[in-house]
């Protein structure tokens, strides 16, 4: 057994399981006992003016499913679905391409305005190159950084770990970007990347460490442009604002995002972080009450989330600010990704975690005894689609192209 996924080795694993066929899905599911009260400034509209300016930008669907919400005892539940932006299969562009957009213009140390499309502000940065973006990834960041500089013109280089499955290191190569694959985890891939900076080359991460923070900042303020999506959504349908929000984790960017939008104006959603069991590095620096590392190897078939330290940038806001922590094993995410294909939506390994971490979350006695969830209008982000298709296939039994919808989009 890893010694990650070993309850004897990591005193922040309590293993439940719940009662049913093999194999059996196993959670770590605890309450934030940092939790506290939070002052929270609004993000700057600017953001998603710009990403109004990117090509084919369109808010992504957010679906009303009612099966599903029966299945787990919900009054309502809301699936965000990340799984198609801008010709993307995940979100990570609307941050990596916010924080490129803000880290040249202080490179460079004045707005390249006027510009009114991609095109244009390619044509303003011209003078730059030869110009390069860097980063490490486990997936979906080094694709939408890699994307962004093709856009740009500029030449890419990508870190990857050890044992990322080559459909994503393909994908990444198709934006033209240079991959290289680190000897080690996706935290060592972060170090090596830092070593890029330069003159000529600007580090797009979505971690920060001492020193490097501004980026990753930049980074969760691009996030937040979801978030106004979904509130104009549920306001021009007359939906009611979610009473619980659940939001996959990895070093912390989006959920940090999550957390600003819906603790603003004093908020008072239920905010869920879920990891998994092998790379719950947010649960287990709240548990610890400091940031604490999980050692590697990071082997969960949630590659997105598979990161061994909160981001700096990311921790104040994730430990003040979260209610309740689901980490989950790599059976939950396939039975997840399973029951949204039963109504039409197309999630991979890392996009399914959400669901994955609440279906784990309401057979918690706490939770439940705490949340009127009969009532109670729930908030999933599905936060990619079938990265790894060969992979879905497996899991789901057919192809992501297969996958036909059976619910409606809530639109604004």
């Amino acid at each position: 057994m890893d010694p990650g996924m070993d309850p004897a080795m990591n005193p922040a694993m309590k293993p439940a399981m719940k009662p049913g066929p093999s194999p059996v899905p196993i959670a770590r599911t605890t309450p934030n006992p940092l939790r506290t009260t939070i002052d929270i400034a609004p993000i700057d509209p600017k953001v998603t003016a710009f990403h109004a300016r990117m090509p084919a930008y369109s808010p992504t669907m957010l679906f009303d499913v009612p099966m599903l919400a029966t299945q787990l005892g919900v009054g309502r539940l809301l699936v965000k679905a990340e799984t198609r932006r801008m010709g993307l299969p995940s979100f990570k562009i609307l941050g990596a391409s916010w924080a490129t957009y803000r880290a040249i213009c202080e490179h460079i140390g004045y707005e390249p305005e006027p510009w009114r499309n991609i095109n244009e502000l390619a044509a303003n940065l011209e003078h730059l190159k030869p110009f390069k973006l860097a980063t490490a990834t486990d997936g979906n960041h080094g694709r939408a950084v890699a994307f962004m500089a093709r856009l740009l013109g500029f030449s890419c280089h990508i870190y990857v770990p050890k044992g990322m499955v080559e459909a994503r290191i393909q994908a990444i190569r198709s934006e033209g970007a240079l991959v290289t694959v680190v000897d080690g985890t996706y935290d060592e891939a972060v170090a090596r990347s830092a070593q890029e900076a330069s003159d000529r080359c600007l580090v797009v991460s979505d971690t920060s460490w001492e020193g490097y923070e501004t980026t990753p900042a930049r980074v969760i303020e691009g996030y937040s442009t979801i978030f106004h999506e979904i509130d104009d959504a549920i306001d021009a349908s007359g939906l009611r604002h979610p009473d619980i929000v659940v939001i996959p984790m990895g070093v912390g960017a989006f959920m940090a995002a999550g957390v600003s939008h819906y603790r603003a104006n004093a908020g008072k959603a239920v905010i869920v972080g879920v990891e998994p069991l092998d790379a719950n590095c947010v649960q287990v620096s709240a548990l610890a009450g400091e940031i604490t590392a999980v050692q590697g190897p990071h082997n969960s078939i949630m590659v997105g989330l598979n990161c061994g330290m909160p981001s700096l940038t990311a921790w104040p806001r994730l430990s003040k600010g979260i209610d309740w922590f689901a980490s989950v094993d790599d059976e939950a995410a396939c039975q997840a990704m399973r029951d949204l294909a039963a109504v039409g939506i197309v999630s991979g390994e890392t996009g399914a975690a959400g669901l994955a971490g609440f279906e784990a979350l309401i057979r918690d006695d706490d939770f439940r005894s705490s949340t009127d969830l009969a009532n109670a209008t729930v908030l999933v982000v599905v936060t990619e689609g079938a990265t790894d298709p060969e992979h879905y296939e497996q899991v789901v039994g057919r192809g992501h192209e297969t996958i036909g919808r059976v619910i409606t989009a809530v639109r604004a």
